[in-house]
């Protein structure tokens, strides 16, 4: 048994002082130093700085990680040029990220205070440095191929990795099922990728909506895509109508990325079937797709995450950087209120959707905390600066375990 002193404990964005934590694996008490240390007195004491802050870790629940060799190798601005440099760049990137690399940024994540992480996984290559990191991990296998002749085949290679994923054995290690888009999956495969999600009770994620290309795609089968198909794939047609791609979905809640240029009877589905939303703003600037509208999420009563998304369309895998860029750029919303918000849907709300339990400073709740200090006695406006000045983090407990960071 373990007892963490410390001066406040952040519990849903509410601020408590005078209470400790006794913990082991999960949160066992939390009560005044001097109770706990009556009902545990052979428990190890554990002091922290003065004015220092118990929080939940973050939950970064959308990441790629097999593309983090990327600094400046793809174009940034708009989304059809991006993708193209993606494709041209995409063996030097992969060959320049082995598992080392990918490492980095998993230590990296840990240092921001990312105690547990969903990886989206194209190809397999990131596995053996998600099994490795230090944090809880939600390994997404993500299904891909829109042609109709090579649907049985792609199922084939999601279905071993998948299997691979399957066969690793630690603690906080989960497999789960992603489906790319509705612009480059076919629906054969979907389906199939679907129901094994459904089967074994997996997470489901999907990426939907991203780009004003996708949108005019998907409804005209026109725009910039249809050269981009015509030349790689030799398709003229979309693999999907938007609508009828959610409706794969209807069964099973599923966490959508982007979903920047969704309409309303997709919003209306989304809210209807208790999908969730995973929001990538520095991802979404850097590519030219906008910015998801979250009063308008919030008026549909639709879930939403932050998340960081990958290197290759981002500068930083930083929750605290993503939650700060995003405090800026939805300028017209109440600043404490999008700071709860923020912070709520990178803990307890991230938890929740990705059906993990923690995310919460809270009895018989995984013991995944972070502390930090803030220098000085806790304002009333707290959430906000946990965001704005990032302060250091002095411990972080990862399923009770203190995870050192690597120098």
């Amino acid at each position: 048994m373990k007892i963490l002193n410390v001066s406040y404990i952040l519990q849903n964005n509410k601020v408590i002082s005078g209470k400790a934590l006794a913990f082991e694996k999960t949160i066992i008490k939390i009560a005044p130093l001097d109770e706990l240390l009556q009902i545990y007195p052979d428990a190890e004491v554990i002091d922290t700085p003065p004015n220092s802050l118990l929080m939940p870790g973050l939950i970064n629940s959308h990441v790629h990680l097999e593309f983090s060799a990327n600094k400046t190798r793809l174009k940034y601005g708009k989304f059809m040029p991006w993708l193209h440099s993606v494709i041209e760049n995409r063996d030097d990137l992969i060959n320049n990220c082995n598992e080392e690399c990918m490492k980095k940024e998993t230590m990296q994540m840990l240092r921001t205070g990312i105690t547990t992480f969903g990886a989206i996984s194209s190809h397999g290559l990131d596995l053996e440095a998600a099994v490795n990191s230090k944090q809880n991990v939600v390994f997404f296998n993500e299904a891909i191929g829109s042609q109709a002749t090579m649907a049985d085949a792609l199922f084939g290679d999601f279905k071993s990795r998948l299997e691979a994923s399957e066969h690793v054995k630690r603690e906080g290690f989960y497999p789960a099922v992603a489906i790319h888009s509705p612009y480059s999956v076919h629906p054969a495969l979907i389906k199939k990728a679907i129901e094994l999600a459904r089967l074994r009770n997996y997470p489901l994620s999907a990426h939907f909506m991203e780009s004003p290309e996708e949108r005019t795609w998907l409804d005209h089968n026109e725009g910039d895509f249809k050269p981009f198909f015509r030349e790689f794939l030799k398709q003229e047609y979309a693999a999907n109508t938007s609508l009828d791609f959610l409706t794969l979905f209807d069964d099973t809640p599923t966490l959508f990325t982007h979903v920047v240029h969704a309409n309303e009877s997709e919003y209306k589905k989304l809210k209807d079937k208790g999908h969730t939303i995973i929001h990538c703003p520095i991802s979404n600037r850097l590519l030219g797709n906008g910015a998801l509208n979250l009063d308008t999420i919030e008026a549909h009563k639709i879930k939403w995450l932050c998340a960081t998304d990958g290197l290759s369309s981002n500068y930083t895998l930083s929750l605290f950087e993503e939650m700060k860029i995003a405090l800026f750029m939805h300028k017209d919303s109440d600043l404490l209120d999008t700071a709860k918000a923020l912070l709520n849907s990178v803990t307890i709300d991230a938890a929740q959707a990705l059906n993990l339990n923690t995310g919460e400073i809270t009895e018989g709740k995984n013991a995944d905390m972070l502390v930090l200090e803030l220098g000085e006695e806790a304002c009333e406006q707290l959430p906000v600066h946990l965001i704005l000045h990032q302060y250091p983090i002095s411990h972080r407990y990862i399923n009770g375990y203190f995870a050192e960071v690597d120098e």
